[in-house]
């Protein structure tokens, strides 16, 4: 701000342009010519004297008006200073209510975190109310789709889709609803009831049959002297026989239970699954028409392989001979010295192995020891080629028929590229046909060696153990003549 009494003074600056006009007119007084020089300063004088009195009279004037701008200065300077005064008070007064609304405003920032945090948690606390409310209502709501006892119930089954919707928010009385379907649901899985209701039955036609619930999980119908398992249809609301009929042992639990004379019975707890798992479970005799021609052959194999292990089954168990009991006979009659008895019972089973060795050992007990051993000897090995006949043969058996099956898997690999090559691998099933090959012969083919593997060495043990009796029996036969000689 510019206050008057910082500007210069008007009078001294009309004082000194009066001064500078005369030492100016002075200075060019010498030019004038010498007869108007006197005439000159007479005018110069009053001028100057004219000049000087208006100039006392203008600083007159500004110090008269000076002082009136100086008064009014004070006074609007008095002026000012009120003010300020009040205006600092005011600020004063306002700093102080300031800073008790800053303090109220932190107080009330702090509640309001607060509250917004409580506000958080209780939308949290109630966004999972709600969650946990439009879950379980759709879990309950499936359990009463999924169950079969529905079929009963004209009352609509989705009673509970409202409540899991998320444009909808649950009240009370879904709240109500929701725990009422939950508890009927818990009630009737512990129900085993038996009703009049229509099915599908195998055919495709209705029937109006006798139906055993078990609790929400199993169906079971009976028609005449069939008994099966239903698969319940969500969508239509509607019971269908399995098109595949359980085990006979299965059906006549079944059957027992219907009728009161047993207290178990089978049932799927899996809702159906393992139900749908029986209808598609693949049986191994169709399965085989899948894995090409090379399954024939590896069948061939089979088929010969149980003619063989048959034969030799049948071969053995005719050839059993109960030896003890037949060498302790022996030992009775050769102390009695009654060698005819002896060739006699030997005799008597001349088909077995063991009584045809004793008996060529009686034939030559007249014979030195090492002689009579040698005769036994070769009376052992004569019944050896016999005993292990197509043993050799089941063996080889054994060891094609896996040949025969990584065969099949090698030519179903190929046509799996060749399909690939041709059509690329954008759709499995033109590569099925290939792999379903490669893998059935190999399954076939070890499925056929390892029982023939296993039956051939079973056999072995036991002509292994027929020959181990003979010799043993044919030592103890040596010993018994050579000791009645030595008695004697």
């Amino acid at each position: 701000m510019k206050y008057p009494w910082n500007q210069p003074n008007r009078l001294d600056m009309r004082f000194q342009t009066t001064i500078s006009l005369f030492l100016l007119f002075w200075l060019l007084s010498p030019i004038v010519h010498a007869q108007d020089m006197r005439a000159l300063q007479v005018q110069a004088r009053e001028t100057r004297q004219g000049l000087i009195e208006n100039a006392l009279k203008e600083k007159a004037d500004a110090e008269k008006a000076a002082a009136q701008s100086r008064e009014q200065i004070m006074q609007a300077r008095k002026s000012l200073e009120k003010a300020i005064t009040a205006l600092e008070s005011a600020n004063t007064r306002l700093e102080k209510e300031s800073k008790i609304l800053l303090k109220k405003d932190r107080v009330l920032n702090q509640q309001e975190t607060q509250l917004t945090e409580k506000l958080k948690q209780t939308d949290r606390m109630i966004d999972e109310l709600v969650g946990a409310i439009r879950v379980s209502a759709k879990d309950v709501d499936g359990l009463i789709i999924q169950n079969p006892q529905t079929v009963m119930d004209e009352n609509p089954v989705n009673f509970l889709d409202s409540v899991a919707q998320q444009s909808h928010f649950p009240d009370m009385d879904d709240v109500r609803a929701l725990a009422q379907g939950l508890l009927d649901q818990i009630a009737m899985t512990g129900q085993v009831s038996i009703h009049q209701s229509t099915i599908i039955d195998r055919t495709g036609r209705e029937s109006i049959v006798d139906t055993l619930f078990l609790g929400p999980f199993t169906a079971i119908y009976r028609i005449g002297d069939e008994v099966g398992f239903c698969n319940y249809s969500e969508s239509g609301k509607k019971l269908y026989a399995l098109s595949r009929l359980p085990s006979g042992r299965m059906q006549k639990q079944i059957a027992r239970y219907l009728s009161g004379k047993s207290e178990a019975v089978p049932m799927d707890i899996s809702r159906g699954g393992a139900l749908r798992q029986l209808t598609h479970e693949l049986i191994l005799w169709k399965q085989i028409p899948k894995g090409g021609p090379i399954v024939w052959p590896i069948l061939i194999l089979l088929v010969a392989g149980v003619l063989i292990v048959i034969e030799r089954v049948i071969f053995l168990l005719r050839r059993h001979l109960d030896a003890d009991h037949l060498t302790h006979r022996i030992e009775k009659w050769s102390a009695e010295n009654n060698w005819q008895q002896c060739e006699k019972e030997c005799k008597r089973y001349k088909k077995k192995p063991v009584a045809r060795v004793l008996s060529a050992g009686l034939d030559c007990r007249h014979m030195q020891r090492e002689e009579m051993e040698n005769a036994l000897q070769e009376a052992i090995l004569k019944e050896i080629p016999p005993m292990e006949r197509f043993l050799s043969t089941l063996g080889m058996l054994a060891a094609i028929a896996p040949l025969l099956g990584l065969l099949g898997t090698v030519t179903g690999m190929i046509d799996t590229f060749h399909v690939i090559t041709l059509h690329g691998t954008g759709d499995p099933r033109l590569m099925s046909g290939g792999i379903s090959e490669a893998l059935v012969t190999t399954m076939l083919g070890l499925s056929v060696a390892i029982p023939l593997m296993l039956s051939q060495t079973l056999l072995n043990r036991a002509v292994e153990k027929n020959i181990g009796e003979m010799e043993e029996k044919a030592v103890t036969l040596v010993n018994i003549i050579h000791k009645n000689r030595e008695a004697k």
